[in-house]
């Protein structure tokens, strides 16, 4: 049986240093609990700004806002709507999700389970400098670089594949939605795959001990012990990901060629998202212009709470069938 130590002034050790970590427990736990109140009031901040300067346009509107695919609010006669312009961000964005998680997730493992110790860490200090590189570095690469290069390939493309929808169309150009998706590919694939790695990296040493125990190779390794633990991160990470796609400016402002209609045609010269035509139309948009940008950002910040939320679920369902939870 453990006896307690006793101090020169008769305390008990294990006593007082309950209590200095009771002292100290409690101001943290204040610090924590107002830094999140301070997060949620900052957010229900932004959202009644949103609200207040959007409403006056809003109520100019001639069109319908979430239906009409036009934009034309600094006409006498305003008329607007969002439906264009979501959809051109949502497409853009799970375009560039889907070509960028596979090589991020790739990236992550060879890193994290295949690359000597020395190359790994160069591969990671690399990748941690392109997650940097600011936006705007991007699109004039895509601009000077990507468009040109890419006619070549749509226009093969379209003439073998142009029967598929996606790849069909009138025309093709370099300024598309799917350029604008590989940029923004590029720009959330290092961001994915740092934070994947750093997921990988956490799996327990003694789930791939007991896989290979059991005469697992490398590979199944990963398949049955890696991945399973890492998958609410993976999610996290592309989740994080889609948001900074969604709400890329410069980049896709560069390439889009900013017109208002929806088309799942990816190759075809059209295409247009929230944040772009925020950036393109502010500075010469009159009282009623910039509400109705305002009214834009409102719906991409909507937009934004609701693909958090649902990966927040998505990571609580799958975390208990992972083994992270463990």
């Amino acid at each position: 049986m453990a006896t307690s130590l006793r101090t020169r002034d008769g305390g008990s050790a294990t006593g007082r240093s309950a209590s200095r970590r009771s002292r100290g427990e409690a101001p943290f736990r204040y610090a924590s609990t107002g830094a999140g109140i301070l997060l949620l009031a900052i957010m229900a901040a932004i959202a009644v700004f949103l609200i207040v300067e959007a409403v006056p346009a809003l109520q100019a509107n001639q069109g319908s806002f979430l239906g009409t695919l036009t934009w034309t609010p600094n006409n006498t006669e305003p008329s607007f709507g969002i439906a264009a312009l979501a959809f051109g961000t949502l497409l853009s964005s799970l375009l560039a999700l889907v070509m960028a998680v596979p090589v991020a997730v790739g990236v992550a493992l060879f890193i994290s389970h295949y690359a000597p110790r020395r190359l790994a860490g160069v591969l990671g200090y690399v990748i941690d400098l392109l997650a940097a590189v600011p936006s705007v570095i991007y699109g004039l690469w895509g601009v000077i670089f990507l468009v040109p290069l890419v006619q070549g390939p749509y226009e093969f493309i379209h003439e073998y594949l142009g029967f598929i929808p996606l790849f069909g169309g009138d025309s093709v150009g370099g300024h598309s939605i799917m350029t604008a998706s590989i940029i923004l590919a590029i720009m959330i694939l290092p961001i994915i795959a740092a934070i994947s790695r750093e997921v990988f990296l956490q799996v327990p040493r003694m789930h791939e001990e007991a896989a290979l125990a059991l005469g697992a190779t490398r590979w199944e390794v990963i398949k049955t012990a890696v991945l399973p633990f890492g998958r609410p991160g993976v999610i996290s990470a592309s989740m994080l990901g889609l948001g900074r796609a969604m709400g890329e400016t410069i980049a896709v402002a560069l390439i889009f060629p900013a017109t208002f209609g929806i088309s799942f045609q990816i190759l075809a010269p059209e295409g247009n998202s929230i944040a772009a035509n925020i950036a393109n139309g502010f500075a010469e948009a009159g009282p009623i212009g910039r509400g109705a940008l305002i009214a834009s950002g409102l719906v991409l910040f909507i937009i934004t709470l609701l693909v958090n939320t649902a990966a927040r679920l998505i990571v609580a369902r799958r975390k208990e069938f992972s083994g992270a939870a463990a």
